[in-house]
């Protein structure tokens, strides 16, 4: 059977048809950059509204912080949005639900790059916050980068950044606090507009305000990001994230991750995650020349099947009816290059072989707790039996499926089996891939 989009909730088609005037009227607008910029700027308050230009004390930095600016002035900054926007307005086929999610994400990413600025501003000392040996996992979508991440978030010696944290991080988190913070509904309502306009979700890909969170969504506050690729269908936004300087990307993660421990007495151990970072290793280790480097491996075929599944279903919620084979085509393209990139990161030795962990979703899925172990012992860290007990009782508590099955099928992508399998053999020799059947 074809692969076909799950339903969405009845108020969507409401919005969609244009129903609810004072709504129509604002989400048909065009996205215009400089009119979002001056909203932001209006919201932030007029005093701030003009502080912009010239606020940046490290326009050109260091090779940590190349690139970075924090301020709408910022040429690297404005040409992610102007390109984002424009594929947005063009290409995206958004209905008035995709633009309602649009303007939103857009809308609070211009407010926390003012949060962040001005923050800088009256606390340059955040800048010098130290983050020592990262460890960042990845590996390609759909092979366990998430559970492990979560799993590593339980040992208390970890700090993993949350979904709220990465959205709002202004001001930082106080210990205390963290876990009542308000900002964790604000997060909550935000994250969760998909799987209202799309109850299915759930069972695809679980989201919380709480739940540990991808670095693509502090990337997306720099406007580098494929976490806009993964939600919309924007293809020369996408083409041009591709080959672009990403360290302006990294270099604002980093800043946000000093704004994070700010208010956080003694040293940080960030645990890291995302995908998209097989895309992008040379600028990863530019800004964190000392990470760790945690890498997840599974069949790419059953890759493919799931990740297409994924983000045909999220075109879908926004109004965009993709068709999953044109996503498949994209998404193969682009993962082609990722373990193309990452066989040839690994062999270029800029991180040495100590500072990288390899597993494979059969290993999880068999042990996860001695992969974790296999993952401390290779990094030379200590793994207690509380962070072992705590991470058994996170296992049992969230049983795989609980949301329901998400069900797909490689032969729904309309993809050469054997071309595919034949364009990935490389990085399953040399990462012993095991082959499964999809």
């Amino acid at each position: 059977m074809a692969w076909t989009p799950p339903q969405r909730a009845a108020w969507t088609e409401t919005l969609a048809a244009g129903a609810i005037p004072p709504l129509t009227d604002d989400l048909d607008r065009p996205f215009d950059a400089d009119t979002l910029l001056g909203e932001a700027r209006a919201r932030a308050g007029g005093a701030w509204a003009g502080a912009g230009a010239g606020a940046d004390p490290d326009p050109v930095g260091t090779p940590e912080t190349a690139g970075l600016a924090l301020t709408d002035t910022d040429p690297a900054f404005r040409e992610g949005l102007d390109r984002l926007l424009h594929s947005l307005e063009h290409e995206a086929n958004l209905d008035r639900v995709g633009r309602w999610w649009a303007y939103t994400w857009v809308n609070r990413l211009l407010d926390v790059r003012l949060q962040v600025a001005r923050y800088v501003r009256d606390d340059p000392g955040v800048r010098d916050e130290p983050i020592e040996r990262p460890i960042f996992v990845t590996g390609g979508p759909r092979t366990g980068t998430s559970i492990l991440h979560a799993l590593l978030a339980r040992d208390p010696a970890n700090r993993v950044p949350t979904t709220w944290e990465f959205l709002r991080p202004v001001p930082p988190p106080e210990p205390a606090t963290r876990d009542t913070d308000p900002r964790i509904a604000l997060a909550e309502r935000e994250i969760r507009f998909v799987t209202a306009a799309l109850p299915a979700m759930d069972a695809i890909h679980e989201k919380s305000g709480t739940l540990p969170k991808e670095c693509i969504s502090a990337h997306v506050l720099a406007f580098r990001s494929e976490d806009f690729t993964g939600q919309f269908a924007i293809p020369s936004y996408a083409a041009w994230l591709a080959d672009c300087d990403m360290r302006p990307a990294y270099a604002y993660h980093r800043l946000v991750l000093q704004i994070l421990q700010r208010r956080t007495p003694g040293a940080t151990r960030w645990v890291l995650k995302s995908p998209a970072h097989l895309l992008t290793l040379d600028a990863l280790v530019d800004v964190y020349p000392d990470a760790r480097l945690a890498v997840t491996h599974r069949d790419p075929l059953t890759v493919l099947a799931s990740l297409s599944s994924l983000i045909a279903t999220i075109h879908h919620a926004y109004g965009n009816r993709s068709d999953i084979r044109d996503v498949a085509r994209t998404q193969s393209d682009l993962w082609c290059t990722a373990y193309a990139r990452l066989t040839a990161f690994r062999d270029a030795g800029r991180v040495t072989e100590s500072d990288w962990h390899d597993s494979t979703y059969a290993d999880f899925m068999r042990d996860p707790i001695a992969v974790v172990r296999e993952l401390y012992a290779g990094f030379g860290l200590e793994f207690g039996a509380d962070a072992a007990g705590r991470m058994r009782a996170y296992l049992a508590a969230r049983p795989q499926g609980r949301h329901g099955r998400h069900a797909y099928a490689f032969d729904d992508l309309g993809l050469d089996r054997e071309d595919v399998r034949s364009r990935l053999a490389d990085y399953q020799k040399r990462f012993q891939v095991p082959t499964e059947e999809i």
